[in-house]
């Protein structure tokens, strides 16, 4: 019998991060760098670099040097603590794109909130009891 993936070493599908960092001190950065090694190593990925982009334009170098990675061959994606990372709301949509149109993935480590955050998704909606809506055959 064969034994699990967990107990023989493997070598999980290829993963660049991406960090946005403006105006961050070092020990945040490495806080984050380290955040994006460990959701890699809970996932059997293998992070083979961190792009870091300290400005704010689409075509920045580091974003330029992350997409010429992406046509390498068993690239799988882009790991990103969050979608702010790849920008404000705009670039990150672009940025977005231009990830998938490289045929990459992006792997969010914490997933955008839902745009109505009072309803979660999860729980089932509760319908009060008693009160029946009855509409009219015209409407």
């Amino acid at each position: 019998m064969e034994t699990l993936t967990e107990h023989r070493q493997v070598s999980g599908p290829v993963v660049y991060g991406f960090l946005r960092l403006v105006r961050v001190p070092a020990a945040r950065q490495s806080a984050l760098t380290a955040s994006l090694a460990e959701y890699c190593r809970r996932h059997e990925l293998q992070l083979s670099g961190v792009f870091t982009d300290r400005g704010t334009a689409v075509g920045s170098a580091a974003f330029t040097g992350l997409l010429d990675v992406l046509v390498l061959p068993d690239v799988y994606g882009v790991v990103a603590p969050a979608l702010s990372h790849l920008g404000p709301k705009a670039i990150a949509a672009e940025r977005g794109r231009r990830i998938e149109a490289a045929g990459s993935r992006l792997l969010l480590i914490r997933r955008p909130t839902p745009t109505h955050p009072s309803v979660s998704r999860s729980v089932p909606v509760r319908r009060r009891r008693g009160t029946t809506r009855v509409r009219d055959a015209e409407s």
